[in-house]
């Protein structure tokens, strides 16, 4: 009798437990997804002032007017994706090669300094990124002057701190003999890196790829800083001509924002398992 109550007992307790934490996680959940809601709702508002505007979590119609208000509102609207693409799109992919690239060579060739090399990488990485911003835009504007270009955009996020150590503490897990097999067979190092290496990291591309491109894409700081007419402006920054001084066009931002957030959607459900790779894959010993 008494084994059985001590059975019912721990039962009840790990129940309760259970709840407790499904409760927790439920509300997590919706206040994470709760602005996303009122971003989609919002947009299906009417395009007026933010003045004349009723928040409601409802909507009382629901309209597309704010979608159309938003591409004939500018006649960058559509510039404004296409630039985010392309800046999004080419920094993405100088970072998977370069990154890649670095990786290989500070977790498989050895040279001198490479140790002292790598370590004031690290350090670059606890820096703020803020911090370096007024440099990096002296750098840009009065150094090289390429203001409002897209070698602007893009040429500051070629290649970051965080993708090189991804891709070094992930190839650091394969093991030397597969290296050691290509060199016996006459391979340089630059096949071994295309024939060996590369097939071998796709897991870890992929993850550059979806956190870089997210990251990009959803900047808005630099290209704010580096933009000065509307036709180089990306979606992010582009969203700030709907709001003036006494007069906010609500509704229309809230449909750039729904479009603009299609990618990451995209991203997300086509290739969420490379997210779920992404929280471990820089943890493996190197």
């Amino acid at each position: 009798m008494a084994l059985y109550s001590n059975h019912t007992g721990h039962k009840g307790v790990k129940l309760a437990r259970n709840t407790f934490m499904i409760i927790v996680l439920v509300l997590f959940a919706l206040a994470t997804l709760f602005p996303i809601y009122f971003m989609i709702i919002s947009s299906f508002g009417d395009p007026v002032e933010a003045g004349a505007l009723s928040y409601t979590l409802w909507p009382t119609k629901i309209s597309l007017d704010s979608y159309k208000f938003f591409f004939d509102y500018s006649e960058y609207s559509y510039r404004w994706l296409l630039n985010s693409l392309i800046v999004a799109g080419s920094v993405t992919v100088f970072n998977v090669v370069f990154a890649t690239l670095a990786g290989y060579a500070f977790s498989k060739i050895r040279f001198k300094g490479r140790n002292v090399l790598f370590f004031i990488l690290l350090c670059a990485m606890m820096i703020p990124y803020q911090v370096t911003q007024v440099p990096l835009y002296i750098l840009i504007v009065n150094v090289f002057q390429i203001q409002n270009t897209y070698s602007a955009l893009i040429l500051p996020g070629i290649v970051t701190v965080y993708n090189i150590f991804l891709a070094k503490q992930f190839m650091s897990s394969i093991p030397n003999e597969i290296l050691e097999c290509a060199k016996v067979e006459g391979c340089n190092q630059f096949q071994i890196f295309i024939r060996v290496i590369v097939p071998l990291s796709k897991t870890v591309m992929a993850v550059m790829a979806i956190l870089t491109f997210m990251d990009s894409w959803n900047t808005f700081f630099w290209p704010f800083l580096v933009t000065n007419t509307m036709d180089m402006q990306t979606i992010q920054v582009g969203l700030k001509n709907f709001r003036f001084a006494n007069t906010t066009y609500f509704a229309p931002m809230m449909a750039g924002a729904a479009i603009s957030a299609i990618p990451m959607f995209v991203l997300f459900f086509s290739l969420q398992k490379y997210f779920l790779e992404g929280v471990t894959v820089g943890a493996v010993k190197g």
